[in-house]
């Protein structure tokens, strides 16, 4: 069977967003928003019947001086993976991209390859017998995922390379999830770690409180998060991007995005934002004070919106990137070390793949990157 595919409205790609069980909250239409240095441009697959089977929201970035861009579908598009003839999803997506002025295609498949148990983790770290997650066996696997990385192969499209760590694509291929679903609250919690068990009883015994924040809040999350970047040594984004993200998220659904923020006599301490989409909920972006650590602010938050999105419904709550790195010396193992306290399961994906329609433009976006 055939597919034909063009641009779609709005309504339609949420329409069928919301007709699924979960997607990628950077494949909602609503994520061209956010993104307001990219255009933006929802597509839409079609079978014989004329029924909408598949949506992605592509990002265009323009070449500096030419009419020409990088198209990129973050964790998208939302499309029948395993199909054996997955040609017929990507070859009228690509032909519609190149007649956009797309010179190259980058996009994130989301499968999941494996899943590694948290004690699995754990004893890998104490053994001190791997240094990274690939190392070891993992305790679940996808075997259709390695067909699909094969015929993505065979098609002509390059795997992104990661360095290593999970973070060289754009979006990161490790991440941390907890599963919600067919568990009660209490199986959730005998799950964390000691520390973890211990340190939200200590947050709740220092009085420190947990509250859902609104827009006229964003600014405190922003303090918070400045004095994080500059502690943690990244590039923070403004305070508008974020007001951005609230209105053009929460105009879409107005429980696609939630802040949330940690009080201690008074005084912010720690502030988190929450993205839901369907029965997937992520943990967005968090931010700390550098004082009063001991009363374990991030802790309670952590727990405040695991038990808000069991109370959503939702099936996975997901805490987002790591490294998959398990040597204690790395700078980035203490954020697998604090995530595999929520007793969950680390995911590898697919990675990021890109199709250079132009390989001269491709090698010269590949160069300016590496140098940047």
């Amino acid at each position: 069977m055939s597919l034909r595919l063009r641009t779609i409205t709005r309504e339609e790609h949420l329409a069928f967003i919301r007709s699924r069980a979960s997607a990628s909250h950077m494949q909602v239409p609503a994520w061209g928003d956010v993104k307001a240095e990219w255009r933006s441009e929802s597509i839409g697959w079609f079978d014989d019947a004329n029924q909408l089977v598949g949506a992605g929201l592509v990002l265009y970035r323009q070449l500096p001086k030419v009419k020409r861009y990088l198209a990129y579908l973050p964790e998208g598009p939302v499309i029948d993976w395993f199909d054996r003839d997955l040609d017929r999803w990507l070859s009228p997506m690509l032909a519609h991209l190149k007649s956009q002025g797309a010179f190259s295609v980058k996009m994130g498949p989301p499968v999941v390859i494996r899943r590694w148990n948290a004690p699995t983790i754990k004893e890998a770290i104490a053994a001190k017998q791997a240094k990274r997650l690939r190392d070891i066996e993992a305790d679940w696997y996808e075997p259709r995922a390695f067909e699909v990385a094969d015929r993505l192969r065979k098609a002509g499209w390059l795997q992104g390379e990661d360095g290593g760590a999970g973070f060289g694509d754009v979006q990161p291929r490790y991440v941390y999830q907890v599963p919600l679903a067919n568990r009660s609250l209490d199986d959730i919690q005998k799950g964390f770690n000691q520390l973890w068990r211990r340190n939200i009883k200590k947050a709740e015994k220092s009085g420190v409180e947990v509250v859902q924040g609104g827009y006229d809040e964003l600014p405190i999350f922003h303090q918070l998060y400045l004095v994080t970047a500059e502690r943690d040594k990244f590039t923070p984004r403004p305070l508008a991007y974020f007001q951005r993200m609230w209105n053009a998220l929460n105009a879409e659904d107005p429980n696609r995005m939630r802040l949330y923020i940690a009080y201690h006599d008074g005084e912010p301490l720690a502030s988190t934002t929450m993205l839901v989409v369907g029965e997937h909920v992520w943990y967005s972006y968090g931010a700390s004070a550098n004082h009063k650590r001991e009363v374990k602010p991030s802790n309670a938050i952590q727990w405040r919106m695991m038990r808000d999105a069991y109370a959503l419904g939702g099936g996975v709550y997901d805490l987002r990137g790591i490294s998959d790195t398990l040597d204690e010396n790395d700078h980035l193992f203490g954020l697998i070390q604090f995530k595999v306290g929520t007793g969950g399961q680390a995911a590898e994906y697919l990675g990021e793949w890109d199709f250079p329609l132009n390989k001269l433009l491709h090698k010269a976006l590949d160069l300016y990157m590496s140098r940047r």
